[in-house]
């Protein structure tokens, strides 16, 4: 059993502890919204915060959060600045990997507030969109720059 903090409650999982946290997140705590893409950390789908920086949720073991907090797309809220903005400029098209997507944003947004494309490029290239939506969400992330996002 693994205890942490998942979108600021404190949460016990039952399941073994080199379990992919993805699984607690999805199977246990019920929480869909972070995606299972491709099970080994290259995708971007499962992207959640560990303790304020993005990770790849289907590489972490369970037993590695205890005690940490877990931020998933859930937990960013409805009226988070980035959602809105991936709203405006209607960024996803299938929406499968968007959460992984603001997810990583999100991260990249908190650490530099007003990226340059560079910054974004290099910051979200991990998150693959099957879409090739990658124009709509560079759109999306400098909409929310201007709005002063903070993740």
């Amino acid at each position: 059993m693994t205890t942490f903090r998942l979108n600021g409650r404190e949460v016990t999982v039952k399941g073994p502890d080199d379990a992919p946290l993805l699984w607690a997140i999805r199977d246990e705590a019920g929480l869909t919204g972070t995606k299972f893409g491709c099970g080994i950390g290259q995708c971007g789908a499962c992207t959640v915060h560990i303790d304020g920086e993005a990770v790849r949720s289907c590489s972490v073991p369970t037993g590695a959060v205890a005690g940490r907090a877990v931020t998933t797309i859930e937990g960013l809220g409805g009226e988070h600045v980035l959602q809105k903005a991936w709203i405006e400029t209607q960024a996803p098209q299938c929406g499968y990997c968007q959460s992984g997507q603001i997810m990583q944003a999100a991260a990249l947004l908190k650490t530099t507030p007003h990226p340059t494309d560079a910054e974004i490029d290099a910051a979200m290239g991990g998150n693959l969109c099957r879409c090739m939506a990658y124009v709509r969400i560079k759109k999306a992330i400098k909409l929310a720059a201007g709005q002063g996002a903070r993740a």
